[in-house]
């Protein structure tokens, strides 16, 4: 039960990244991002490639966060060209092209084999206390984000983030160059994504195409609707209650004697009914986005 939570615990972490990436691009920016997965991804293969060719995990992290830049700012820049909704068609079309790169590359990424046998950060610490390393080292880093969040957010480039959200127009003509403020954004939350896909590929000790189905980037979605777009405390919120979610189907497989296909439909159900229930009764999450208001 204790590595079990432990290692629950250090999912809801990883994913808790991932989903303060997206959001400052999604609740604060108003960006659809339908490929933010493709940013994990970069940032996990980067870190078995490194891994495999001999340098430090910090190296792997390294150049899966610049790649991971470096995409960013090429989805920025195509954004200038595309409306909102079909700039978020194309993002979900690169992280598909970048899976199928993925899944047939096979000299570079493993092919759909993957890389595996990449070593944990405490691989050289006894059981349990390699996975407890491992989730203080997930903890301290998103708690650092989350502050860090907090501080933007709240900051000058955050409220012309929101800005920009809520009235483009105005933004524009109280002087504000919305492609930068976009690139920004964007490059950021890519990078915070990409250290939290290393330290997945860390903790699995594998990386693969699944890594970047689009599912994964819809469960990001899904954690932020639920918990509430353009705060800490909600996108924390609905990670903790997806990952509970998540967690609690196992039991109830054991106790039910369901079947591993009927358990999958029942994880999936049991976040969609939460989700549902969220829009239908709290859209805008269960912690609503507190706004300045002028006095």
């Amino acid at each position: 039960m204790f590595d079990f939570l432990i290692s629950s615990f250090t999912i809801a972490g990883i994913y808790g990244l991932m989903a303060l990436g997206l959001n400052l691009q999604a609740g604060c920016a108003g960006l659809l991002n339908f490929g933010h997965i493709a940013f994990a991804g970069l940032g996990a293969y980067a870190t078995g490639m490194a891994v495999q060719a001999g340098y430090p995990p910090l190296a792997g992290a390294a150049l899966g966060i610049g790649l991971a830049c470096g995409l960013g700012w090429l989805m920025a820049r195509l954004g200038r060209q595309l409306a909102s909704d079909y700039w978020g068609i194309a993002t979900l079309a690169i992280a598909e092209i970048l899976r199928t790169v993925a899944t047939n590359e096979a000299g570079l990424t493993g092919g759909a084999q993957g890389i595996s046998a990449i070593p944990s950060l405490f691989d050289h610490w006894q059981r349990p206390w390699d996975a407890v390393g491992f989730l203080i080292v997930v903890a301290v880093l998103l708690g650092l984000a989350a502050w860090a969040f907090t501080r933007v957010a709240d900051g000058r480039f955050g409220r012309a983030l929101r800005l920009m959200r809520e009235e483009p127009a105005l933004a524009r003509c109280m002087g504000y160059d919305l492609r930068s403020l976009k690139t920004r954004a964007i490059v950021a939350g890519a990078a915070l994504t990409a250290m939290a896909g290393s330290l997945y590929a860390h903790y699995m000790s594998f990386v693969g195409p699944d890594c970047l189905l689009a599912a994964e980037t819809f469960m990001l979605w899904t954690m932020l609707m639920i918990g509430g777009l353009g705060n800490t405390v909600g996108v924390l919120v609905g990670v903790l209650l997806v990952q509970a979610a998540y967690a609690a189907v196992p039991f109830a497989k054991d106790y039910f004697q369901l079947s591993s296909d009927l358990s999958g439909a029942l994880r999936l159900g049991l976040i969609g009914l939460i989700l549902l229930v969220c829009l239908m009764w709290r859209s805008e999450g269960l912690v609503k986005e507190q706004l300045r208001k002028i006095p």
